[in-house]
């Protein structure tokens, strides 16, 4: 939830920018500007206090307890009748060690290094080909734009953004978090492959005197292509930044939310190297991240689906997601993937194979003892 807002507060900031540095008119007043409100991130360490789940998840019981007893103040509750037997609790574990875990150990497991390592690429790539979609609407051989007006193309981009995170909400509850990433992704390579193929034939056929066909259907047809990938990518840069603090476990949350950041970062910094070589390179630019989109979408089938699950505390709870079947199975159908509820145990299976090899050795075939 708190990440699906922090992206409501980015498009917010997105849509103020233009009448901000309208006010600048200067690029270096307006960095300015821009980096002084990070430095009240300072105060946070102040006013905002450490996530009590998290304290809890990594044993810090002592730090715990002082906020709990703090909040209690805070709200003026009464601490022997609102939350009897909490602190009691918490007493007797002060004692235990706690146990911080780095992100560093994500690298020994055997399922959420890999559900990190394609939520990564799947918020690299999103960022990375949402610019190729940008420059294909505005036209990245001419100087020209869609509305031969900076703001109103700086807006129509932004409302895109904008539309795309208010579908993604409906959707993502309707068919599931790898579901909706999964369409998403699935739009966005279907936009990618068809502007980079059937244009390339259409302006081949547009040539043919008798073709009937002129320059303003493939502008027309590549201007809906790069809004529906537009759309779709920014959906999917900003569903795997949501789907990784989902199915990540409390103890390194933040690592992980700080990877998967960082990729798509990484794939919004192919704009600037793009516009600083003169847009050279722009067509392999745009193939190279269409691959990525078929290969992602392949990925995307091997993330657990963290709907209606239990957020993962710890990295054991991690390993336990599970990839369940994209489909739910048809009543009386045997499902090939089970859950963790329906695991049997097998534990006890050598014990009663040595305990009947011991009585086949005693008896005979007859089940007489031998003399």
């Amino acid at each position: 939830m708190i990440t699906m807002v922090a992206s409501f507060i980015e498009m917010a900031g997105q849509f103020l920018m233009p009448g901000l540095a309208a006010l600048c008119r200067d690029w270096q007043v307006l960095q300015a500007v821009i980096i002084c409100p990070f430095l009240l991130m300072l105060l946070y360490w102040v006013i905002f206090p450490e996530s009590l789940r998290w304290l809890m998840a990594t044993q810090q019981f002592e730090a715990s307890k002082e906020l709990i007893c703090q909040l209690t103040r805070k709200n003026r509750m009464n601490m022997e009748s609102d939350i009897k037997g909490v602190v009691p609790e918490l007493e007797k574990e002060i004692a235990r060690r706690p146990k911080k875990v780095c992100i560093v150990k994500v690298v020994g497991t055997r399922n959420l290094w890999k559900n990190i390592v394609v939520l990564c690429v799947n918020s690299l790539t999103g960022y990375g080909i949402h610019h190729c979609f940008a420059k294909s609407m505005m036209g990245h051989e001419a100087k020209m734009t869609i509305t031969h007006n900076f703001y109103a193309d700086y807006y129509t981009m932004a409302g895109i953004a904008l539309a795309s995170c208010l579908a993604m909400c409906p959707v993502v509850g309707f068919l599931g978090r790898r579901g909706g990433l999964l369409l998403f992704m699935i739009l966005t390579a279907l936009a990618s492959l068809l502007q980079l193929g059937l244009l390339n034939l259409i302006g081949k056929y547009s040539q043919l005197p008798d073709s009937g066909m002129s320059d303003s259907v493939k502008d027309k047809f590549s201007t809906a292509f790069s809004i529906v990938g537009m759309f779709s990518s920014h959906a999917v840069g900003s569903l795997s930044v949501f789907f990784c603090a989902e199915i990540t476990p409390t103890v390194i949350r933040g690592g992980g939310l700080g990877l998967v950041l960082a990729s798509a970062g990484f794939g919004r910094l192919t704009a600037p190297i793009m516009e600083l070589h003169n847009q050279k390179g722009y067509f392999l630019h745009h193939v190279i991240f269409a691959c990525c989109t078929l290969i992602c979408i392949i990925c995307i089938l091997l993330l657990p689906e963290s709907k209606n699950q239990n957020l993962p505390e710890n990295i054991p709870d991690g390993e336990h997601y599970t990839r369940q079947p994209l489909l739910p199975h048809k009543k009386g159908e045997q499902p090939l993937l089970l859950t963790n509820s329906e695991l049997k145990d097998y534990s006890g299976l050598h014990d009663s194979a040595a305990v009947s090899d011991g009585i086949s050795e005693n008896t005979t075939a007859n089940g007489m003892k031998p003399m």
